[in-house]
């Protein structure tokens, strides 16, 4: 019994700040965060969503949990890529959730609670000719 408070403990979030990024579309756009808050309301969980200004400090001193839901991809075969579309799938996909984690640690070290999501894709498990980078990236 106490293994299974201690996992509610270790994983809650309750109270929690979260910072999550690819917001402007898919699962991080506005309908859908509401859609997902209303979700969690009706199954009992309390959670608040709510816009961070990213430039002013006192947004950003809490944090309890870094999100990593940012990807963007072109529809187009590998073939037809060009090193710039690449690069650029790269540093938005993977990269930027790599560095904005290693800016997130003091912060989510300090909170003594710090949790990291990464959320994948099912792409990443799937033979999609037209979003190779993509799946790379985010798996």
């Amino acid at each position: 019994m106490a293994t299974t408070s201690f996992k509610k403990e270790r994983w809650s979030l309750a109270g929690a700040t979260a910072l999550v990024t690819g917001g402007s579309k898919g699962i991080g756009n506005e309908a859908e965060l509401s859609r997902c808050q209303e979700e969690c309301n009706s199954r009992g969980l309390a959670v608040t969503v709510s816009a961070c200004d990213v430039s002013v400090r006192a947004d950003r001193e809490a944090l309890a949990a870094r999100v990593n839901n940012v990807g963007t991809s072109y529809l187009k075969p590998a073939v037809e890529l060009t090193p710039e579309e690449t690069s650029s799938l790269m540093a938005t996909n993977f990269e930027s959730c790599f560095h904005m984690s290693q800016l997130a640690y003091p912060l989510l070290k300090a909170s003594g609670r710090g949790n990291i999501i990464n959320i994948s894709s099912a792409a990443t498990s799937l033979a999609l000719p037209s979003l190779p980078v993509y799946s790379a990236a985010k798996g």
